[in-house]
């Protein structure tokens, strides 16, 4: 008869295989839907970014054209130079390699939420934390083609992992785990300036891993030895980085000169966020924060506040120097999770879509809720019921989420939860298509109107578009052209963000939506010179 530790044992062992098997078809999934989300607004400059940079190095560092492309010197260029190399050698459109390359690290992002979860609380929160990050609309849609946000995410959960890790074995952490936070270090700075927050995290959890009872003797000596030891990493990361991030190394206070641009960023950019439309520099200091309320499953919010409230009722109890490990873990992932939102509240800095630029929250944010739910499972644990009970609940809110996902496909990061009654109360007050992601779709319709896949004439059409030429010409038949300008125009794309489809009148012939709620048009312009087609083509998914 198998004992109790062999029995939780052996159930543990099926839930990692589980995790790893969601993981898997996550991973499968990604591939097989890759080609349904659409160019980004920035990719064509950051992939241009990435070729400059290579440029940079095979001139010998003559070819400083880098310094002065756009903004793009402000940042790193650790995924865009990867690009560059991975579609010098595979037979595949750019673009299509840039969205797998990116889908993959944000299904890695996925999988370092899970080793997180997993190694403050066990295999049952990690896999909690896998699915609640993976049903996250904003985080899933955004993997394919938000190809600097969502790889900074998970080299940002990565480096907690590894950094939870070496905490546990302060001040003398295994090189291994020195080694892994150093490289997520670098992967995260070669991304973004935002990544030297990980060197700041890795001084509190030191500082949270000082021996209690607290004596001044024995943190003198802990301090310092714990400090040199993570010496190695911070190399490691410095020097990822400026390989990644040329700019960074011209002077040694760059990096922070790029935070401090990006704080005083006032491009012509508007937003809106409740209806209201602001410039940029102008949104409310709650801007950032309420997005963040808006867009994130409320499941996942419900497990943040369960572990919240375990972690208080555990210093209630025990006080701060009686709390075991998992508290204090969990307490640093809160400050993790806390700590930049506050800082840009405070800062009232600038933003833009939404919460596009904070995405690197979510994987903490997941990882909390997976301690939460586990921790009010294990409380239900006497009453198996009720555990049993409230487990199915669980699955079934995370089915839900899951089929609100598929019927927004391949929309998912449009996702707002019921506080602004989902996608239909956001509608035309709150950040929609930002990226122009349907235009492929909106392509693939306009072709279908106009019959081109069966006429062989050479008729030319011109087509204005709201967003990127770019995106549209890469799905665009030959016949159909992008015209400079909108008036002049047969036709015109547009997405409903910021109200851009009621720009430029014209017989509305194809309407792309998602759960009843219009998110483009295709209209014909033609009627406004000659007769347009009289019968509109709706392209809808109810």
């Amino acid at each position: 008869m198998e004992s109790s530790d062999e029995q939780i044992g052996q159930q543990n062992r099926w839930v990692d295989r589980f995790a790893v098997f969601v993981l898997c078809g996550l991973a499968i999934l990604a591939l097989l839907i890759v080609r349904d989300y659409g160019i980004s607004n920035d990719e064509e400059v950051q992939h241009r970014y990435g070729e400059l940079i290579v440029d940079y190095y095979a001139s010998g560092f003559r070819d400083t054209a880098l310094f002065n492309y756009k903004n793009l010197y402000l940042y790193g260029g650790l995924f865009d130079i990867l690009a560059v190399g991975a579609a010098k050698l595979l037979p595949f459109d750019v673009f299509v390699i840039r969205h797998v390359m990116s889908a993959m690290t944000g299904i890695a992002g996925i999988a370092g939420a899970w080793a997180t979860a997993r190694l403050v609380a066990g295999p049952r929160a990690g896999l909690i934390a896998l699915i609640a990050l993976a049903i996250c609309g904003p985080y899933f849609g955004g993997m394919f083609n938000h190809t600097k946000d969502v790889p900074f995410a998970a080299a940002v959960i990565w480096a907690i992992y590894f950094l939870l890790r070496a905490a546990r074995d302060l001040p003398a952490p295994r090189w291994r785990d020195v080694i892994g936070f150093g490289l997520m270090l670098g992967a995260a700075t070669g991304l973004r300036a935002m990544g030297l927050l990980l060197v700041g995290y890795a001084g509190v959890l030191v500082l949270m891993s000082v021996p209690r009872p607290f004596r001044v003797a024995d943190s003198v000596a802990f301090l310092p030895r714990s400090a040199l030891r993570f010496a190695p990493a911070i190399v490691i990361g410095y020097v990822i980085m400026i390989a990644a991030w040329p700019w960074a190394w011209l002077a040694p206070l760059n990096p922070l000169r790029a935070i401090f641009s990006f704080a005083h960023f006032h491009y012509e950019i508007r937003t809106i966020v409740a209806g209201e439309i602001y410039r940029m520099a102008d949104v409310p200091w709650w801007y950032v924060p309420f997005y963040l309320l808006i867009k994130v499953p409320l499941v996942v919010y419900s497990g943040v506040l369960l572990a919240i409230s375990a972690l208080a009722l555990a210093f209630a109890r025990d006080g701060l120097s009686g709390l075991h490990r998992r508290h204090v873990e969990t307490g640093f992932l809160v400050f993790v999770a806390i700590f930049p939102v506050l800082c840009e509240a405070i800062a009232e800095g600038p933003a833009f879509t939404g919460m596009r630029h904070f995405l690197f929250i979510l994987p903490p944010l997941a990882v909390i809720a997976g301690i939460g739910f586990d921790a009010t499972l294990n409380a239900l644990s006497p009453r198996r019921w009720l555990e049993a009970g409230a487990a199915a609940a669980l699955l079934l809110i995370f089915a839900s989420n899951v089929s609100v996902l598929v019927r927004l496909h391949p929309y998912e990061y449009m996702f707002y939860n019921p506080m602004v009654g989902g996608l239909e109360g956001a509608a035309r007050r709150y950040e929609m298509d930002y990226w122009v992601n349907m235009m492929p779709e909106a392509v693939r319709v306009l072709h279908d109107y106009l019959g081109l896949a069966a006429e062989k004439s050479p008729r030319v059409y011109t087509v204005g578009v709201c967003g990127e030429k770019f995106s549209f010409e890469n799905y665009a038949d030959k016949r159909l052209q992008a015209s400079p300008g909108w008036l002049e125009a047969d036709f015109f794309i547009a997405p409903t963000q910021m109200n851009c489809d009621r720009l430029v009148d014209g017989r509305v012939v194809a309407t792309i939506r998602r759960l009843g709620v219009p998110i483009g048009v295709v209209k014909d312009r033609r009627g406004l010179t000659q007769k347009a087609l009289n019968q509109p083509f709706d392209h809808s998914l109810k």
